[in-house]
């Protein structure tokens, strides 16, 4: 018996992508759109824990002597754009 493969990330994705918009058409019989809501929640499980999966993969990091590090966050996060502290709510007011 061949075994069955198991869908990428992007395909699973796609398929959601399929039922969210079906279901927005508001086209599909009750007991229709009942089914591809509870296949839509369950895609959705499925893709949320391949992302925390993804997630804790890459926060593991392998310095140079190759030793598997875990990455802490700095201040000096990229993803906030170089404003460290800085911003709303901060304390920092410009006086003018």
């Amino acid at each position: 018996m061949a075994s069955k493969k198991e869908p990428s990330f992007e395909e699973q994705l796609a398929q959601l992508q399929a039922i969210v918009n079906q279901l927005e058409q508001g086209n599909v019989p009750l007991e229709e759109a009942l089914k591809q809501f509870q296949e839509g929640i369950k895609l959705s499980k499925e893709l949320q824990g391949k992302l925390t999966n993804a997630e804790k993969t890459l926060g593991h990091l392998i310095d140079d002597d190759g030793n598997e590090k875990v990455y802490e966050g700095t201040d000096d996060d990229p993803s906030n754009n170089g404003g460290g502290n800085r911003g709303y709510g901060s304390g920092d007011q410009v006086k003018g």
